[in-house]
């Protein structure tokens, strides 16, 4: 048996304590979960089905709500059939809410029906900042 201070057994144990020090210090890592899937699957729930929806009743407001009106509105969701509008001034919101009285909102429902729109509720309010039509600059929440 050859002594323990030999150059070749030193190295024998030298390798094997590094051996040992890799398995220990070795980290594992879990490998993780795709998110592509989840993320399509959210789209299809939460996104698309809604924007489905408002992309019909904007089309509709576009074509029925006449173009001065349009400009001072923004659609600004639609939550369980009721279609919220935002109007940039009350001199507008006085007009359109006229406007849907005559008869322009029983219009809108009947053609945004496959779209479960019920009821269309007016708010004053801006979606933008800047006074001049040239400045608007669209706020975010």
């Amino acid at each position: 048996m050859p002594h323990p201070t030999t150059p070749a057994n030193r190295q024998r144990i030298e390798e094997a304590q590094l051996k040992r020090l890799a398995r220990v210090k070795q980290v594992t890592h879990k490998p993780m979960p795709m998110i592509g899937p989840e993320m399509i699957q959210f789209f299809k729930q939460s996104v698309q089905k809604r924007q489905t929806k408002l992309s019909r009743v904007a089309e509709c407001w576009g074509t029925l709500v006449p173009e001065t009106l349009n400009r001072h509105c923004a659609l600004d969701g639609l939550n369980r059939g009721t279609l919220c509008v935002l109007v940039d001034t009350a001199s507008h919101l006085y007009e359109l809410k006229q406007l849907l009285l005559s008869g322009l909102e029983q219009q809108i429902m009947l053609a945004c029906q496959s779209a479960g729109l019920r009821k269309i509720a007016l708010k004053p309010g801006r979606w933008y900042e800047g006074a001049e039509d040239r400045d608007r600059k669209v706020r975010f929440k």
